[in-house]
C-alpha cells in the first residue's frame, strides 16, 4: 500500500518543480498562478495575484472553465510546502497541460524568504 508521501515522491519525479529563486520569473511569465491550498489557508495569506483552486476541485475547475481549456497555458502552482502542488501538477499534466510548474517549498518557503504576501484587510470598526 502506498502512503501520501509515496504518491508525492512519485509525482515530484514526473513534474517540473522550480526553485524559489526561479519562482519570480516563472510567475511573471505565467498565464495562471494557482494556490491549491484550502480556502482558510488562502484567506490567511497568499502570493500576490494567485487564484484559489483547492486541490480537491482542480480537475473539475479545469474541465469546466473554458478560459482554462488551452493546453499550452503557462501554469505555476503552489501549496503549503509543495506536496499538494506536486500532486496537482501531475494531475494537470495527465490532463494534457504542457507547461505546468510547481514551486519547491510552497507558500511556507515563499513567506520565510520575506517575499510579498497578500492578506485580506480586516474591516475597519469605527
Amino acid at each position: 500500500m502506498k502512503t501520501a508521501l509515496d504518491l508525492v515522491a512519485a509525482a515530484k519525479a514526473r513534474i517540473h518543480e522550480i526553485s524559489l529563486a526561479d519562482a519570480d520569473q516563472a510567475i511573471r511569465d505565467a498565464d495562471v498562478l494557482l494556490d491549491v491550498r484550502e480556502a482558510d489557508e488562502y484567506a490567511a495569506g497568499h502570493l500576490p495575484g494567485a487564484t484559489l483552486v483547492p486541490r480537491g476541485l482542480l480537475e473539475f475547475k479545469f474541465s469546466g472553465t473554458p478560459e482554462l481549456a488551452a493546453r499550452d497555458l503557462k501554469i505555476v502552482l503552489y501549496c503549503k510546502t509543495s506536496g499538494r502542488a506536486a500532486l496537482a501538477a501531475a494531475a494537470l499534466q495527465e490532463m494534457g497541460y504542457l507547461q505546468v510548474k510547481s514551486i519547491a517549498g510552497g507558500f511556507d518557503a515563499w513567506a520565510a524568504a520575506g517575499k510579498p504576501v497578500d492578506k485580506p484587510a480586516l474591516p475597519a470598526f469605527g
